[in-house]
């Protein structure tokens, strides 16, 4: 019998107003926003592991991944085997209106469009006809550079150089509809990246301002809008933080990279009743936002926790919560955090990219075999639908050669998915300052039904090692499983 239990409504696979990592039936992916790399787990397990790191301009480390079956459980693992991927301020460079004539879009990509917005950006809960239109007709493999253009139309983020990548098109088609378009708007996006999100919003808007902070990704944004004609897309290098005054008041804003709190220009900037989509908080704790402006004011209205990288520059110099990455710790590890008074409705506090997936809250008297007084439970019954949970970690490889991974859980009839990784795990990924994969290391797969146990194993941390990401669920797995206290210790 199962415990008495105060259930946290379920996070559904995607409403149309919130950002997901990537599309529900992908089991070995896992889009989250930014930075892909693929590397290949350590000798003692076989296959590859499709990761990256997810953001949006910029917005999150999005990972990709796939491993084989067999168990690395309980024992020490050295560094995977790995492939690499792939600011000072600038004075301000307006680099121009695009170009006049936009040239035709390679059918040879059409048909790859067409399924990428049908079996992954539409089932994942996108309904605004003009914003999936706009996605299949935006020519992805131009933003995007040679080596990877045959993952153009994949749905995750890919890198492009600089340390930044571009967003997958599920996290900006979440975004685009999310920021309500109309054909009169005037919008300003922090955050130009490869210049896809605003190639996206050109056709839907009237005019789109852009501001990049990196010079070497806003040049190459600029000619590619250019060549490609998105006549009403204007472009400048700059720090995002100060927004663009003289083209102000704005009708839209949408912000792909994360401030502690929100910039005064850009509120400034932003006409009375237009709104913001921005993520806000801390560097690994973030919540995505719509904000309306009334009397002058933003009325907040949270959507859902998120990760994107940091707004460099003016924000990020006065950031005032930094993390620890001499001693990293897993927010919400044992599920008995209630919400906080600002969290979205329905979701994990602590943890974000949710997928058929509940915190449950449990009486003292029934916890049958959980050390604490929550769970998080996945379950599914389309073989290939994604169900997880991630949450990202600042780790320095200089202070942390060792870990200890650990998690206690417990399944019911688990079968595995459609692909060769799709098996219940624990795993963590790492990523250098340039946000380049170096490894996964994973615990599992758990399989069938068996009661609660605890499973640990050391990990050994890459000495470039900067930032994780640590990643649970069913990953296209059939049946349920559950999760109590999942942990990172540090060992040395």
């Amino acid at each position: 019998m199962m415990p008495k239990r105060k259930v946290i409504p379920k996070q559904q696979p995607l409403a149309s107003n919130a950002l997901s990592p990537t599309a529900v039936t992908l089991p070995s992916s896992i889009s989250c926003g930014v930075g892909l790399v693929h590397s290949r787990l350590g000798r003692a397990r076989s296959g590859w592991a499709r990761f990256g790191w997810i953001c949006v301009l910029i917005s999150i480390v999005t990972p990709v991944w796939s491993q084989s079956p067999r168990s690395s459980r309980s024992h020490f693992n050295p560094s995977p085997l790995t492939s690499g991927s792939s600011l000072a301020q600038p004075p301000h460079l307006i680099l121009g209106q695009t170009g006049s004539s936009r040239s035709a879009v390679d059918d040879r990509y059409a048909a790859a469009r067409r399924k990428l917005v049908e079996t992954r950006i539409r089932t994942a809960g996108v309904t605004n006809e003009a914003v999936l239109k706009s996605i299949e007709t935006t020519p992805r493999h131009e933003f995007v550079p040679a080596a990877v253009r045959d993952k153009a139309y994949f749905d995750m983020a890919l890198p492009i150089g600089s340390a930044q990548t571009i967003s997958s098109p599920f996290i900006v088609a979440s975004m685009t509809e999310t920021l309500d378009p109309k054909p009169t708007d005037k919008v300003l996006e922090i955050g130009t990246g490869s210049g896809y999100q605003a190639a996206v919003l050109s056709p839907l808007v009237a005019e789109v301002y852009s501001i990049e902070i990196v010079d070497e990704l806003g040049t190459r944004a600029a000619g590619v809008l250019s060549k490609l004609g998105y006549e009403n897309v204007h472009t400048r290098i700059g720090d995002g933080f100060l927004g663009w005054p003289e083209a102000s008041p704005f009708d839209k804003i949408i912000v792909t990279c994360s401030p502690e709190s929100v910039p005064v220009p850009l509120v400034q900037q932003l006409r009375e009743g237009g709104s913001m989509i921005i993520p806000v908080g801390e560097r690994y704790q973030q919540t995505l936002y719509r904000m309306t402006k009334r009397d002058g004011e933003l009325v907040r209205e949270p959507l859902r926790p998120t990760l994107f990288v940091p707004m460099t520059g003016t924000a990020e110099d006065a950031r005032q919560t930094l993390p620890d990455p001499a001693n990293p710790k897993v927010v919400n590890q044992d599920f008995s955090d209630p919400p906080g008074a600002d969290d979205p409705e329905g979701f994990v506090p602590g943890w974000y990219y949710g997928r058929q997936v509940e915190q449950v809250a449990l009486q003292a008297d029934g916890a049958e075999g959980a050390k604490d007084s929550g769970l998080v439970r996945f379950e599914n019954e389309t073989p290939g639908l994604g169900s997880h949970l991630l949450q990202g970690i600042a780790i320095d490889g200089t202070k942390v050669s060792l870990i200890r991974l650990s998690a206690r859980l417990r399944t019911d009839k688990v079968v595995k998915g459609p692909d060769a990784d799709a098996w219940p795990m624990v795993a963590i990924s790492f990523y250098d300052e340039l946000r380049r994969d170096l490894g996964t290391f994973s615990m599992g797969p758990y399989r069938g039904t068996r009661p609660w146990r605890d499973d640990s194993r050391l990990v050994r941390v890459p000495r470039a090692a900067r930032e994780g990401i640590v990643r649970i669920g069913l990953f296209g797995a059939t049946g349920t499983v559950e999760f109590d206290h999942v942990s990172i210790e540090k060992i040395d």
